[in-house]
C-alpha cells in the first residue's frame, strides 16, 4: 500500500510565502538605505538650485549678470584642494575687445575647501581679480596689492556645484580700488553658464 505525505504540498505554500515575505523585506530595507545614503550628501552647507545657475555682483556703481561663468577645482581622495570660480561682464567675443572678467581662487593644497567664510588678507591662499583689457595691456585689480578685505561665504560646495555670496574691495597697483558688492554665485561644476 501506496502512503502520501502531504508534507510537501503544505511546506510549498509555506515557502513561497516565506519568499515573497522575505523578498518584500529585503526590498524595503535596499529602499531604506538608499533615502538615508542620499541623505548624507556630500554638499557641504546646503544645496545647489538646479537650472538656475548665476554669478552677479556690483561692480563699482554697475550690476552685473556675469557670462561665461565657470566654476572649476578639483584636488585628491575627491577633495576640493583648488577651486576658481570667474566669468565675463558681457559674453566672450569672437574677436574684438575681451570685456571686463572678475575670479576668485581659493588653494588649500593638503587640505580641503568646504562650506565656510573665506576673507582677504587674513586667507593668503586666496586671490580675487578684476581684470579690464585696454589697447595698452590688462589692467588688473586684486586682492594682492593691498591689505583690502573680500569676503567668500561658501554655503555649498560639492561635485554638484558651489554656491554662496561675496562682496570687497580690490586695487591696482596705482592704488585705486574698485568696490565689488551684492555678490552672489549658483554654479553647477564644471559647466559653462550664460544668463
Amino acid at each position: 500500500m501506496k502512503t502520501m505525505s502531504f508534507k510537501g504540498t503544505f511546506s510549498t505554500k509555506g515557502t513561497i510565502a516565506r519568499r515573497t515575505f522575505s523578498s518584500a523585506l529585503s526590498v524595503a530595507y535596499f529602499l531604506i538605505i538608499a533615502l538615508c545614503l542620499s541623505a548624507c550628501s556630500k554638499d557641504e552647507g546646503g544645496d545647489v538650485a538646479a537650472g538656475d545657475f548665476y554669478l552677479r555682483a556690483t561692480v563699482g556703481r554697475k550690476e552685473v549678470n556675469f557670462h561665461n561663468v565657470n566654476f572649476q577645482g578639483g584636488g585628491n581622495d575627491s577633495r576640493f584642494e583648488h577651486i576658481v570660480v570667474g566669468g565675463y561682464e558681457t559674453s566672450y567675443p569672437l574677436s574684438g575687445p575681451i570685456p571686463p572678467s572678475l575670479d576668485f581662487e581659493i588653494w588649500r593644497l593638503g587640505g580641503n575647501i568646504t562650506a565656510g567664510t573665506y576673507a582677504t588678507p587674513a586667507e593668503n591662499k586666496m586671490i580675487a581679480r578684476y581684470a579690464i583689457q585696454k589697447p595698452e595691456g590688462t589692467l588688473l585689480y586684486n586682492t594682492s596689492f593691498a591689505d583690502d578685505v573680500f569676503t567668500l561665504k561658501i554655503e555649498a560646495i560639492s561635485k554638484s556645484g558651489i554656491k554662496g555670496t561675496f562682496s570687497g574691495t580690490v586695487r591696482n597697483m596705482a592704488g585705486e580700488a574698485i568696490s565689488i558688492t551684492d555678490g552672489t554665485f549658483n554654479l553647477p561644476y564644471q559647466t559653462v553658464i550664460n544668463p
